[in-house]
């Protein structure tokens, strides 16, 4: 699948990318052959393949689930930079 510039530039505006018009045309080779990739990938024959999140199969470790008191509060917020009757104190991030 071939990308022109007009859809590299689309893609680039949806990406919130700002790209000079003189680069679309790099970009959209780019992208082709990203997809020309993706298209040898869905040539490979997946049957029976089991699905996996790791290439080695690795256990959780696993622990007792247990209620505990959470430790000592004051070492827990003596790594903290700032903080204020027993909390962290963070920028607020929402008006």
């Amino acid at each position: 699948m071939a990308i022109n510039p007009d859809e590299a530039a689309k893609v680039a505006h949806l990406a919130r990318i700002d790209v000079e018009e003189s680069e679309l045309d790099g970009i959209a080779r780019e992208l082709s052959g990203i997809l020309g990739f993706m298209e040898q990938l869905n040539e490979v024959d997946v049957d029976g393949v089991e699905p996996m999140s790791a290439v080695t199969p690795m256990l959780l470790k696993r622990r007792e689930d247990a209620v505990t008191s959470g430790g000592d509060a004051s070492k827990v917020l003596s790594n903290a930079p700032e903080t204020r009757q027993g909390f962290f104190v963070v920028p607020k991030v929402v008006e």
